[in-house]
């Protein structure tokens, strides 16, 4: 599925997502930055990974990518860029992540893929199940500002995000921040 669609501008869709912090999260009525990183799936460590989830690219990595987003979280708080990830998954799953990993920042759960559905998030399937594929968006004041995606270094991620806000932010900041990469 093309990503063409999910350019600068782009208005996010009015819809709650159940959050780890206890709370609900509508993005598009969110003031300010955001940046949402979406993951297909995080594993739980001595649980199998879905069926051929080694034999698809881009699969793995989502663990190393919160956590480069977890690390990095301080810079992003300078920018002033309130963090999420995202997916399918359900929040309970999503809690024992983010307790697991010690996240600073909240997991979204669009397990009624109603979010992504509105947006036509890229999706792939494994063994009959849909997926979302990996990609992070800044959203400023519920409309998007900036696609990533592909992403194909998960653990490098969060870095090619800050620098790239790091960059927006300065006064030589150029037009070039609605392109996607």
């Amino acid at each position: 599925m093309p990503t063409d669609h999910l350019t600068a501008g782009l208005a996010l869709p009015r819809i709650s997502l159940t959050a780890t912090g206890d709370s609900d999260v509508c993005l598009a009525t969110l003031p300010g930055r955001s940046v949402i990183a979406v993951y297909p799936w995080t594993g739980v460590p001595g649980q199998p990974n879905p069926p051929r989830w080694d034999d698809i690219p881009g699969t793995h990595g989502s663990t190393p990518e919160l956590e480069g987003f977890r690390d990095a979280a301080d810079g992003f708080t300078h920018c002033g860029v309130t963090l999420f990830g995202l997916s399918g998954q359900d929040r309970d799953y999503q809690q024992e992540l983010a307790e697991r990993l010690a996240l600073n920042f909240q997991l979204l759960s669009d397990v009624d893929g109603r979010f992504a559905t509105a947006l036509a998030l890229p999706k792939f399937t494994s063994d009959e199940e849909s997926y979302l594929k990996r990609l992070t968006l800044v959203v400023g004041d519920g409309c998007i500002e900036k696609l990533f995606y592909p992403v194909l270094d998960p653990g490098a991620h969060a870095a090619e995000v800050l620098g790239f806000l790091t960059k927006f932010q300065s006064p030589s900041a150029s037009s070039s921040a609605s392109s996607t990469e």
